[in-house]
């Protein structure tokens, strides 16, 4: 998602509503307008945060007035323990993309701190985790470590302004003749104590509003490759996650959905099942969007799995459309053919009666499943007073909410625990909170029942791929006018087709602006590229419920761009680096320095242009923006028995100043094997009668290791501040192999998944 700061304070109302956020927000508030001091926690050592997350007005400190917000308070973020331990809260999910090394690194920089003495924790729901900019305690947009970044760093900088006061109070010293040093502060005089000391005595003195921060050039641990703090659980494999969670008496729930989306429950026959070893509980049960399924409730995953395979369910499918992908692509194509709604005003038509050649290009790209590792899941325990919560949430605000409107509750009566998840890609941030909505609802049955316990809902992987959320198909079809050079684009006709994920959604109300979902069009109504581009959209309505994908829209809108702008290259007979160069500097004030930055460095190290290459193999390149980053790859291709190879590619990416390159070159990783499956023979999600046809990796494939190419990634030096790197890496891979395989077969790719049987022909 890609949001301003007031788009997201509007979503923050539309998704929680005030009725169900006012209590929880205006407590919160109250609180911390007059916290001055932090708390301690003696029973743990002594800590920077004690932070009251149910309960805040119980802990409130009225002696000092500051003005300063929930998520400005070094309470909420920094523990420091009798060891000299300095514990971090992460005020969002960590599935893998470096959020939980990250963020503790921008804090520690400007503590002072002695990285060896840092740990991190993933924040629970509560008011002072909140996005800064977003106003909604999420991970999404890539925006992790970009909207708090000036947040992580003045919280660093209060505490070490406290530490260095605490010292100055018990020394007698004027605080200008300390400095701080690896969570020590020393003074002129050679005396020195370490923050652990000093935690005590700091944690009576007021928060300052302001603080000066560092100069980067002093930065010691920023711009360093640091390795991650969760590397050796997650090698020993003590990291747990959510599916993890094991609660005393804890059951295990799942779900019967029916075949088609919207079906409801009509009858069922439970005989058979109700009497298998461990059931403990069958009943109809509330689905998100309006649905009804069938809650099996048991000791152990596999009892419970056993007992919905012999229910003997009738569903209610009467007026649900039952979607053909066949048809669905026909359908498109027609549609592409016939005027959209338009997003720009240039005019395409007039071109045409000057060109001297018409370039008509169709593409088309598939439903898309998310298919994390970790399958999804949540842990409920709620006793009627209250609630607890234990899952792994990209939408912690909406999903504390969500449980709460389920089980009559306030925001503040439910404790929600976030947990490390194996995966998302945007599958975990729901804004109907579906299987979480699911969990609430099943823990409600139970009560209702009279068999209140901790109940975990759980999603088999067959459950998500054939019932969850789908990055939207699309058809693209570009009609390119050209002088009889080849070199001047007299225009560009360019019709998108497919479902909007906003619809529907509380950001209907400001992301669709004249009908068109923004998401469907960025990477192209954006483009850094000087063209005279004619853009119209259609939003058909179809019975597929569809979400943001990892890097959204720029999924298909770079492939399409990217491999366009190099057959263009190609037929004005000039170097794709060069064409594109040419047409970003044609584009003034459109970011285009960080754009040929970026090729500029993949080129270089590449050794595009410089180093030939074994015969059967060629380059192909590609550069685009996604999230505020811009990445360029150039890559080593070629194709064996019809089959493309990817061997190697080269990177360079432009995200600012780069907090942690070990973790920038991991994300790259990560993005170019993820988009490397997005090119695979059965990448591909198809409906038949209403019905999903695939169920699991083995008829929806991802990469695998045999299909990861050589890495070096490259960045570009920067001191402003960073962007997002948790998406950006994955649009431009495709386009960039496409290109390659162009130049080895001469055949063009217009389709994700790649048309193998085109490549052969």
């Amino acid at each position: 998602m890609d949001l301003s700061p007031s788009q997201t304070r509007r979503l923050s109302h539309s998704l929680l509503g005030v009725n169900v956020s006012k209590s929880f927000t205006e407590v919160q508030s109250a609180a911390v307008n007059r916290r001055a001091f932090l708390k301690l926690s003696v029973a743990s050592g002594f800590a920077l945060g004690a932070y009251s997350l149910m309960n805040p007005l119980a802990e409130a400190q009225t002696s000092t007035l500051v003005e300063l917000k929930a998520n400005q308070q070094p309470d909420a973020f920094l523990q420091i323990s009798e060891d000299g331990t300095i514990t971090v809260q992460v005020n969002r999910l960590d599935f893998g993309q470096g959020v939980s090394t990250g963020l503790p690194l921008v804090l520690a920089e400007e503590l002072d701190a002695d990285w060896s003495k840092v740990k991190s924790q993933l924040a629970p729901a509560a008011e002072a985790y909140k996005d800064p900019n977003f106003g909604l305690q999420m991970t999404g947009g890539s925006s992790a470590l970009s909207n708090s970044w000036l947040q992580y760093r003045e919280l660093g900088a209060r505490a070490r302004a406290m530490l260095i006061a605490a010292a100055a109070e018990q020394w007698k010293m004027n605080p200008a003749t300390l400095r701080t040093e690896n969570s020590m502060v020393i003074a002129s005089n050679g005396k020195r104590a370490n923050y652990a000391e000093l935690a005590t005595l700091a944690g009576r003195l007021p928060v300052p509003e302001k603080v000066a921060l560092k100069n980067p050039k002093h930065f010691k641990l920023l711009g360093k490759p640091v390795s991650s703090l969760s590397a050796r659980a997650k090698s020993d494999g003590s990291q747990q996650f959510g599916i993890d969670v094991k609660l005393p008496g804890m059951k295990i729930a799942l779900v019967a959905r029916g075949p088609v989306f919207g079906a409801k429950m009509k009858s069922m026959a439970t005989s058979t099942a109700a009497k298998m070893p461990g059931v403990f509980a069958i009943f109809p049960t509330p689905l998100d969007r309006g649905a009804v399924g069938v809650a099996v409730v048991a000791d152990t995953y596999w009892q419970a799995k056993q007992a919905r395979d012999a229910l003997k369910i009738e569903w209610d499918t009467d007026g649900l459309e039952r979607l053909d992908s066949v048809k669905q692509l026909a359908s498109y194509k027609a549609l592409a053919a016939t005027p959209g709604t338009k997003t720009t005003r240039q005019a395409y038509q007039p071109s045409v009666k000057r060109a001297s050649r018409i370039l008509d290009a169709e593409y088309t790209f598939p439903y898309l499943a998310h298919a994390p590792m970790e399958p999804l899941n949540a842990t409920v325990n709620f006793t009627g007073e209250a609630c607890e919560v234990w899952v792994g949430s990209q939408f912690q605000t909406i999903d504390q909410a969500t449980v709460a409107k389920v089980l009559g509750l306030k925001p503040e009566q439910v404790k929600l625990n976030t947990l490390a998840a194996g995966g998302g890609f945007g599958r975990r941030a729901v804004p109907t909170a579906d299987y979480i909505f699911e969990a609430a609802q099943i823990a409600k049955g139970l009560k209702i029942a009279g068999k209140p316990v901790p109940v975990k809902v759980m999603w088999s992987r067959e459950d998500d791929i054939k019932g969850g959320y789908y990055r939207p198909a699309h058809v693209h079809r570009a009609q390119i006018a050209l002088d009889e050079s080849g070199r001047e684009l007299l225009g560009w006709k360019h019709t998108v087709v497919g479902q909007s994920i906003i619809s529907g959604t509380p950001f209907e109300a400001f992301m669709l602006k004249n009908g068109v979902d923004r998401t469907a069009i960025e990477g192209i109504v954006d483009t850094p590229y000087k063209l005279p581009l004619s853009l119209e959209v259609h939003h058909p309505k179809v019975n597929v419920p569809v979400l943001w994908w990892r890097s959204v829209g720029h999924t298909h809108t770079a492939f399409v761009m990217e491999t366009l702008i190099d057959e263009l290259a190609a037929l004005a007979g000039e170097d794709p680096v060069a064409y594109r160069k040419r047409m970003l500097e044609a584009r003034q004030g459109k970011n285009a320095s960080r754009y040929i930055a970026a090729l500029d460095l993949a080129v270089e190290k590449s050794g595009y242009g410089k180093k030939a290459l074994p015969a059967g193999r060629a380059y192909g390149l590609a550069v685009h923006e996604s999230f505020n980053s811009v990445v360029a790859y150039v890559v080593e291709a070629s194709v064996k028995e019809g089959t493309p190879l990817l061997h190697k590619v080269t990177a360079g990416v432009h995200c600012n100043f780069c907090v942690n390159p070990r973790a920038v070159e991991a994300q790259v990783q990560g993005a170019v094997t993820m988009a490397i499956g997005l090119t695979l023979p059965e990448a591909a999600i198809t409906f038949k009668d209403g019905v999903v046809e695939q169920s699991q990796f083995s008829d929806y494939q991802i990469a695998r290791m045999s299909e990861v190419p050589d890495f070096a990634v490259h960045i570009v030096p920067s001191m402003d501040p960073p962007t997002g790197m948790g998406e950006p890496g994955l649009p431009p891979l495709a386009p960039a192999f496409a290109n390659a395989i162009a130049k080895v077969t001469g055949k063009r790719l217009r389709s994700l998944p790649f048309d193998l049987q085109q490549l052969k022909t």
